[in-house]
C-alpha cells in the first residue's frame, strides 16, 4: 500500500478507517484477522510475507535499479515479487548466499549491529596468508577510520602464491572481508558467502533461489 512513512501521512490526513471508523492515531492496532481495514474506501489485506534465499552469482547488483545498467539480482526471481528487497549486499563481484524479503522486520533482525547476525564466507587470495595475520583480523583493525573485525578465521589451504580462507563475522560492514585483506596488500580473487546464521548455502545452485520454510525462518527471528 505505502512505505511506512507515507502510512504514517495517509493515517494523518484520515485516510484509513478501522470497522469503519476513521483512524487518525498513528501507533493504533489492529488485528489482521478479525478487523476489517480500509484506505480510502477501498479495503486493504494484509501483504504475504516471502522469505527468499538466493545463490547470488557475480557480476550482478543487489540495487533494483544500476545507473550502469548492469544486471540484478531481481532479473532472477519472479516477477510477481516486486515488493521483496535485499536483506543487506553482496557486492557486484561476490556470490554466494543473500536473503530477500518484505519482511521488514526480518531484514531489521538480520542486519542491525545489535542482534550481531554471524555470516560465513569462502575467500580465495592471491598470495601467502599467515596464522598471524589472522590474528590481527580476530583482534580487529582500523581501515578508513573504521574497525573491521572476523569472529573467527582459518586457513583452509595454501602456499607462496595463493590461499582459500573461511572466515566468520558479525556485523557486515561494507566491503569489510575485501578491506580486511586490502589492508594486508592481499588481492581477493574469490568471494563466497556460504552461511547466514544457521542457514548454509548447501546444494543452491549459482543464480536459483529457494523460499526459505517455516523453521528456518523461526530459527534466523529468535535464536540469535
Amino acid at each position: 500500500m505505502a512505505s511506512r512513512r507515507a502510512g504514517e501521512r495517509i493515517i494523518l490526513e484520515g485516510r484509513v478507517a478501522v470497522n469503519g471508523k476513521v483512524v487518525r492515531l498513528l501507533g493504533t492496532k489492529v488485528d489482521p484477522d478479525h478487523d476489517q481495514v480500509a484506505v480510502d474506501g477501498k479495503s486493504v489485506r494484509p501483504m504475504k510475507l516471502v522469505y527468499v534465499a538466493l545463490n547470488k552469482p557475480p557480476g550482478c547488483v543487489c540495487s533494483r535499479q544500476d545507473e550502469l545498467n548492469r544486471p540484478t539480482i531481481y532479473g532472477l526471481l519472479p516477477r510477481e515479487w516486486k515488493t521483496v528487497q535485499s536483506v543487506g549486499r553482496l557486492d557486484y563481484n561476490s556470490e554466494g548466499l543473500i536473503f530477500l524479503t518484505n519482511d521488514g522486520q526480518f531484514a531489521l533482525r538480520l542486519t542491525h549491529p545489535r542482534y550481531g547476525v554471524r555470516k560465513r564466507y569462502l575467500v580465495s587470495v592471491e598470495g601467502e596468508v599467515t596464522p598471524a595475520m589472522l590474528e590481527l583480523f580476530q583482534r580487529g583493525i582500523f581501515h578508513e577510520g573504521e574497525k573491521l573485525q572476523a569472529l573467527s578465521a582459518r586457513i583452509l589451504s595454501g602456499t607462496r602464491h595463493k590461499s582459500v580462507v573461511e572466515l566468520e563475522l558479525g556485523e557486515g560492514k561494507n566491503r569489510e572481508v575485501r578491506r580486511l585483506f586490502e589492508s594486508q596488500a592481499i588481492t581477493v580473487k574469490k568471494l563466497q558467502r556460504t552461511q547466514i546464521g544457521r542457514i548454509k548455502l548447501g546444494e543452491l545452485k549459482l543464480g536459483k533461489w529457494r523460499t526459505l520454510n517455516a523453521v528456518e525462518i523461526k530459527t534466523l527471528t529468535t535464536d540469535l
